[in-house]
């Protein structure tokens, strides 16, 4: 089977190195993190200027409707260059399912914005009682159509134009019945909003809403679950690329770093380390190109867990490994080490956890 790229997808491919080597640094990149929406507003803009905003949506919405080939390409890349820029949160999952699900005055109303990246939306959908990526809405309804409840953690979720927002107007949490989509105002009277900085150090929010008025979506629970199929691709394909960056770097120390009068690299205890983490490293691109050569069957969702499943634990994994090599400095600001461990746990645990892809993938295999 031939996995060499198109001419679109490499265009694509050296699209998004040179983002990352023209404007990615590790001081850049600390600086874009403390902003005060988490991210860079200028590096937002750009990736809009180079089409990166718009490509995975439509091509009636002005995107290029990429396919998991240009998404895995396009988020790998990025991976590498750790870009904290919430193109996932904010158009994989939130622009993505609006332009799936919202009415054709809405879409007239939003799409040119989004695609164009002078406006953003997020998901709210995760609570308190969901445990194991499992089904759990108690956010209702009111009669009147306002919302009353709680999301605790909608990453991406802190400067943008408005929420969708999962709630229920009848049924148990639990259900998938009676669970509907609504687009919620980041203005909207009502809404609460609190920010926080998850472990990766990007910025997310917990709202609360008090009869806070919205306006009813199409779409069901399917539409969520389809939609994060891509979604979950695309984080896999960025930690594939964390873990080739950390693993890069690691290597070069180990080459140069003395010990002893020698070189780490020479240490043949180190040597059979680094050659488990290069086998995770080839696993976990084996099962993204199997998910990859899946889509448009009817084992692409399962493929997408059996890949989540693997990679969560195996970046985890690696990513221990090279802040040990390191020492510590490893753990430190002062190397991208830290840095990409940090959101390889974050990648790991969200929107759930490796056992819960397993599960996932386990009830299909």
């Amino acid at each position: 089977m031939n996995f060499d790229l198109n001419e679109d997808e490499e265009m694509l491919k050296a699209l998004a190195e040179r983002f990352v080597e023209d404007h990615y640094d590790l001081d850049r990149r600390r600086a874009y993190l403390a902003g005060g929406n988490g991210f860079s507003p200028q590096m937002w803009a750009l990736l809009a200027e180079l089409g990166l905003v718009a490509a995975p949506l439509s091509f009636e919405s002005g995107g290029l409707a990429l396919d998991a080939t240009a998404i895995a390409t396009v988020f790998e890349a990025l991976g590498k260059g750790l870009v904290v820029e919430p193109l996932i949160e904010n158009v994989m999952v939130a622009a993505r399912l609006f332009e799936q699900v919202a009415p054709d005055a809405l879409k007239g109303e939003w799409m040119e914005g989004l695609a164009m990246g002078s406006r953003r939306l997020a998901l709210a959908h995760a609570e308190q009682g969901s445990r194991g990526g499992s089904l759990w809405v108690a956010t209702a309804v009111g009669a009147d159509g306002t919302l009353t409840g709680a999301k605790s953690c909608v990453p991406g979720g802190a400067g943008v134009d408005g929420y969708i927002v999962t709630a229920r107007g009848s049924g148990a949490p639990a259900d998938e019945a009676g669970l509907a989509l609504f687009l919620v105002a980041a203005d909207a009277p009502g809404l609460t909003r609190t920010a926080w900085r998850t472990v990766d150090g990007a910025l997310a929010v917990s709202l609360e809403f008090n009869a806070t008025p919205a306006t009813r979506l199409g779409g069901s629970a399917a539409d969520l679950s389809a939609n994060e199929t891509l979604a979950s691709l695309a984080r896999s394909a960025e930690a594939l690329g964390i873990m080739q960056l950390l693993f890069d770097a690691t290597l070069d120390y180990l080459r140069t770093r003395q010990q002893f009068g020698t070189t780490l690299g020479s240490f043949q205890a180190i040597q059979h380390r680094m050659a488990a983490q290069y086998a995770a490293i080839e696993q976990a691109r084996a099962l993204l190109n199997l998910a990859i050569v899946s889509q448009g069957s009817e084992r692409f969702a399962n493929a997408v867990d059996g890949l989540r499943a693997f990679i969560a634990p195996a970046s985890v994994e690696l990513g221990h490994e090279m802040v040990q090599f390191h020492g510590g400095m490893g753990v430190t600001d002062e190397l991208f080490i830290g840095h990409g461990h940090k959101r390889l746990l974050m990648l790991s645990r969200w929107p759930n956890d490796p056992q819960a892809a397993l599960d996932q993938f386990a009830k299909v295999a």
